[in-house]
């Protein structure tokens, strides 16, 4: 029987799997925002694609003339956050099976060069208390902090 870490991180895994089909494995790096806070459920991904750090909706803008452009239409942005969110919605309901505390935040980073996993949680509220952020506000500021600091 597989245990609580195994399948949370099956989910993360999934996670990052439906965003590289969105580019069809043609990125550097794959950043998924995903968040649980007080009954909203939010979540966010963007790329480094060609040393361009892009949303999801503006991948064709990294790629190099002649590169065979991405798919980007609201069909599939929106099948990959309903996956995304789908996998929150388990991760919870496996947090509550195993009496674990579920993240109101998770950064997740994934380095395709290297095969580096990088998660960082949040388990105080975010945005749920801010009379003004929402949580696409928190996914737009950590998208122009990865792309500032290169990270």
């Amino acid at each position: 029987m597989k245990k609580f870490e195994e399948r949370f991180s099956e989910l993360q895994a999934d996670m990052i799997a439906i965003c590289m089909e969105y580019v069809e494995d043609r990125a550097e790096k794959v950043y998924v925002y995903a968040s649980r806070e007080e009954g909203v459920t939010s979540s966010s991904y963007f790329y480094l694609i060609n040393n361009k750090y892009v949303e999801c909706h503006k991948v064709n803008d990294a790629l190099a003339d002649g590169n065979e452009k991405y798919d980007v239409s609201p069909q599939r942005m929106l099948r990959v956050l309903r996956i995304i969110n789908e996998d929150i919605e388990k991760a919870a309901k496996l947090c509550e099976e195993y009496e674990r505390d579920m993240p109101t935040e998770m950064k997740l980073i994934y380095d395709v060069k290297t095969g580096n996993f990088k998660a960082e949680y949040k388990y105080d509220l975010v945005y749920t208390h801010d009379d003004i952020k929402t949580a696409d506000d928190i996914a737009d500021e950590w998208f122009e902090e990865i792309k500032n600091n290169n990270i």
